[in-house]
């Protein structure tokens, strides 16, 4: 009985320790399936909105391709969830079969000592076995005995009204995590379903796109060099403010424009180094949207025979939604550029993000803002209907991978 006992303690030991790291995976999964839900939703909700105004079809198949990659982790993520839950249904089983096997010896026993107990309930019978002791040692022990065996009655009890209840617990999440199990299954075929329908919307659009590809390879081009003569203008206005920081602080700057690396007083250092030390955990630009152009040198999403190249990463968002700073600092510059609205810089020690395509600008330069401090509002293109807000980030007047430092980008 003992030896039983101790296997059924190793065996729930362990199959605790599988079911708590296995529940805390599952509640990592669910996070992100939700989070990929919301994004579906969102984009659909975007192209929704710009149906009814003019869109280019390389606007609307960057969309659908997005949102096509987006569904393909999203059921991802669910199959995942549903092998998790197969492996926890299969943990469950085998310790609701532990507790019937423990229940079933411990039902025994007890009923074989009820039994015993019955057959010697008298209370005489009880004084009779102490009175009947060689010596008053052997009368201690018996009492002792008694006492033990009593106690070991009522300890039997307790396991099995215990044991009673966690194995009825253990049936109601199996039942729980069976339903779990076939409603994700259930999403799952819709998601594939809808899947099926977006790629054939894909196929549709990119047939149209390579009936006129000279045309759109043309345009991808312009587009191309109106980015890069913006960048230049932004490159421009980081090494104006960091000549500017730099007389400000003492250091002598030979050639306007040649600075390139900032003069940090001790205040400044401090501020960069926080802003280095939450690198990967900084928040988004924006409250909420999704990347429509990563970092880098990358094949054209429509067109990948075409490369381009971004400063920073793209963000479509919602008509008028806030533009927030990703961490605290100082408004050193608000720009109009051509092409790109308005733009606005904030400096944290040596580094500088930039924020363009903003309309209804809500701070000053010299200002200083907090992080997730609104400093205006993504403007929307009246003539595609999107609003993509670009974001860049600089060490010195060094671009570097915003994915990199905001979380979950």
């Amino acid at each position: 009985m003992r030896v039983l006992h101790i296997i059924y303690l190793v065996v729930v030991l362990l199959c605790s320790g599988s079911v708590i790291a296995q529940s805390s995976k599952q509640q990592r999964l669910e996070e992100e399936r939700q989070r990929l839900r919301e994004e579906i939703e969102q984009m659909k909700q975007l192209r929704a909105d710009n149906k009814l105004k003019e869109r280019s079809v390389l606007d609307e198949v960057e969309t659908i391709n997005s949102q096509i990659s987006t569904r393909q982790n999203l059921i991802k993520i669910t199959n995942q969830q549903a092998n998790l839950l197969t492996r926890e249904i299969n943990v469950n089983l085998k310790q609701i079969d532990v507790y019937r096997k423990e229940l079933h010896v411990l039902r025994t026993d007890y009923a074989k000592m009820i039994n015993k107990s019955y057959k010697s309930k008298s209370h005489q019978s009880r004084i009779m076995f102490l009175l009947s002791s060689k010596n008053f040692a052997q009368a201690y022990k018996r009492l002792q005995y008694m006492k033990q065996y009593s106690e070991h009655r009522k300890e039997q009890a307790e396991r099995i009204e215990s044991n009673t209840m966690e194995l009825q617990r253990l049936n109601k999440d199996l039942t729980r995590q069976k339903e779990d199990k076939q409603t994700l299954i259930a999403e799952n075929r819709e998601a594939q379903q809808k899947l099926k329908d977006e790629k054939k919307e894909q196929q549709v659009l990119m047939a149209s796109i390579r009936k006129k590809q000279g045309v759109y390879t043309q345009q991808i081009k312009k587009k191309q060099e109106k980015a890069s003569a913006i960048d230049k203008e932004i490159e421009k206005l980081i090494r104006e403010a960091i000549a500017r920081a730099n007389r400000k602080a003492g250091k002598k700057v030979t050639k306007k424009g040649s600075a390139t690396t900032f003069a940090l007083t001790a205040e400044a250092k401090v501020l960069a180094d926080n802003f280095t030390a939450n690198k990967g955990k900084l928040p988004w630009p924006v409250g909420t949207g999704r990347i429509t152009k990563k970092f880098g040198r990358q094949p054209h999403p429509t067109l990948p025979n075409i490369q381009i190249n971004s400063s920073g990463v793209e963000i479509e968002t919602r008509a008028g939604e806030p533009a927030r700073a990703i961490f605290e600092g100082e408004v050193i510059a608000i720009q109009k550029l051509k092409g790109a609205s308005r733009l606005v810089q904030i400096r944290h020690g040596n580094y500088i993000t930039t924020y363009y395509n903003l309309q209804n600008i809500s701070v000053k330069e010299g200002q200083k803002v907090t992080t997730k401090q609104s400093i205006g509002e993504v403007r929307t293109n009246p003539t595609t209907g999107r609003a993509i807000m670009k974001f860049l980030i600089y060490q010195n007047a060094k671009r570097l991978n915003p994915q990199s430092w905001i979380y979950r980008m």
